[in-house]
């Protein structure tokens, strides 16, 4: 069975809820991907940032089967061993006090969400059903009808409404506008870190931290969303430790579990969580002895294979080789550590054109937002793969040119 056939199997019965490039993967290894025809690429996307171990990590791999044979799923009705354990390690790796573990990201960010309206309720003495959350323009924190509310991306909003209320959006990476819009009502600020779906947006040096103080003088939680910059995508376990800050809440997902398993988690302070009780929040896969197992291995790799330090190293070489790129198309290269885009002038013609041009080439990356080609590999590549993908890159500019 051929591409072809995959491809229209796809169309003929799954929903048309994405747009993929027609590559048909059926196997990976490292930073290797191949199709059906057993043609070899390069994985530059990682899954949006899920695979930063790389395709099949042999001890993730390991600890999926190991825990598989063992224990798969409790539910939340009686307690597993693996659970404790991830909590504990992923507290004393990240230094906050308690974690409540989901499946997917924008569980993880509606968990914050609901944390952050309970403890404006109970905490600030907020009235109830008026807790407001300021988020961002052009934020990108999931697909749930509650999230959508908040985007400004037309897109993803057409045909779901009726909205939940109670979100405030302003510019990103502007502090007058955050302090105006903060009322006695505010709860929370939610905000990426990097805006990676919107084009891999990078706020002003110190907006962060700025930010931070302002939300401590009004008592309002600041929440960071970590899904994409966390885990050491862009050379920090966090990407607000650029800053030197922690955030009263950072939300994970995506890399947790190796790319092998859907695991998310809300990481905050005793005084912040404990605002939830038995049956107040769940997930009948939530913390699940399978996930946990995979995620406490795929942890322990990413810090003995030091994932951080090679994002910096790494980065900072292949974003300097980018910005040597001499093309009429190209308006912009920006990114920090692993996570990386470069956005086209409007006379380009979009950046799918290019990201077909690097699949044919063996480079498999993304468009974002039309004009920006979003690069984030496995953060396990080197220098030498490196430097094999910007020859296919710079060769597909040349060539557009």
């Amino acid at each position: 069975m051929d591409t072809k056939f995959y491809v229209d199997m796809e169309d003929i019965y799954g929903a048309h809820n994405y747009h993929p490039l027609d590559v048909v993967l059926i196997k990976g290894k490292g930073i290797w991907v191949w199709d059906a025809e057993d043609n070899k690429y390069l994985d530059f996307l990682s899954a949006y940032s899920a695979v930063n171990h790389g395709h099949c990590h042999p001890r993730v791999v390991k600890a999926v089967s190991d825990q598989a044979k063992q224990l798969t799923l409790t539910s939340r009705a009686f307690r597993n061993n693996q659970w404790p354990l991830m909590a504990k390690e992923l507290c004393d790796l990240t230094g906050y006090e308690m974690v409540l573990a989901m499946n997917s990201g924008a569980e993880a960010v509606e968990t914050a969400l609901k944390a952050a309206r309970m403890w404006g309720y109970q905490k600030k003495g907020i009235p109830e059903n008026q807790a407001e959350v300021i988020t961002c323009e052009n934020n990108f924190h999931g697909r749930t009808i509650t999230i959508i509310s908040f985007s400004t991306e037309e897109h993803y909003k057409k045909d779901f409404g009726p909205f939940t209320p109670g979100f405030i959006q302003i510019p990103y990476g502007d502090i007058e506008e955050l302090e105006k819009a903060i009322t006695p009502n505010t709860a929370a600020f939610l905000v990426e870190p990097i805006q990676a779906e919107a084009g891999i947006i990078i706020p002003p040096e110190g907006y962060l931290k700025k930010a931070k103080q302002v939300c401590e003088k009004n008592n309002v939680l600041f929440i960071a969303d970590e899904i994409q910059t966390g885990l050491g995508r862009t050379g920090k376990l966090f990407a607000c430790e650029h800053e030197g800050f922690q955030p009263d809440m950072a939300v994970i997902g995506k890399s947790l579990a190796g790319g092998c398993y859907a695991v998310s988690a809300v990481v905050s302070s005793r005084e912040i969580l404990s605002v939830f009780t038995p049956g107040s929040h769940g997930s009948t896969f939530g913390a699940n002895p399978l996930a946990c197992a995979v995620a406490r291995e795929a942890l322990k790799v990413m810090q003995e294979e030091q994932f951080n330090d090679n994002a910096v190293k790494q980065g900072t070489y292949f974003l300097n080789k980018l910005k040597s790129l001499k093309s009429k198309y190209i308006k912009q290269v920006r990114g920090k550590g692993l996570l990386i885009g470069i956005e086209l002038t409007p006379e380009a013609g979009g950046a799918r054109r290019f990201c077909e041009a690097l699949m044919n080439e063996g480079l498999l990356c993304k468009e974002t937002h039309e004009n920006v080609i979003r690069f984030a590999p496995p953060l396990i590549i080197k220098k030498k793969e490196l430097d094999w993908a910007f020859k296919r890159v710079k060769k597909v500019f040349r060539e557009i040119d």
